[in-house]
């Protein structure tokens, strides 16, 4: 009976751990870029990727999503822009954009991790987790992952 109800929670909170890329909207107005920006905010390739953390403020369990601008630019020059967060538009606890580290895989594109933290009260679940995002530069393509608990 244990073994069934660890499957269920495993089940339970992997679907709450799901991550998505949208379209910016609300959470990525310039209200929301973290503060201090110089901090809260990179660029890469020469300047055409931008992450920058944003902190929507509420809910506070999960204000926290990233903002990416990148190529392909549109008709007019604009980048395209993307805010990841988990799903159902909710951030997270916490992303810590002082520990993002970025590298380069010719096959993929530009990879990107960060730590942050999962909270969700109403399961009494809360741990640390590692994001992985790969931007395809060419196509625009924004993939996501995450691993709980850092190594």
């Amino acid at each position: 009976m244990k073994a069934l109800a660890a499957l269920a929670f495993c089940f339970a909170s992997g679907a709450a751990l799901a991550q998505e890329v949208g379209g910016c909207d609300w959470r990525a107005a310039a209200a929301a870029i973290a503060e201090p920006w110089e901090e809260n905010t990179r660029t890469f390739a020469n300047g055409t990727v931008r992450l920058a953390l944003l902190d929507t403020i509420e809910p506070a369990n999960g204000s926290f999503h990233l903002l990416i601008l990148s190529p392909p630019l549109g008709e007019t020059g604009e980048r395209q822009c993307r805010v990841i967060s988990r799903e159902g538009g909710e951030g997270w606890a916490g992303l810590m954009f002082a520990q993002l580290e970025a590298g380069y895989d010719p096959e993929r594109g530009l990879i990107f991790s960060l730590p942050g933290m999962i909270y969700l009260p109403e399961k009494t679940f809360a741990n640390s987790t590692l994001l992985t995002v790969v931007l395809n530069q060419s196509t625009g393509e924004i993939t996501v992952s995450q691993k709980l608990g850092r190594e």
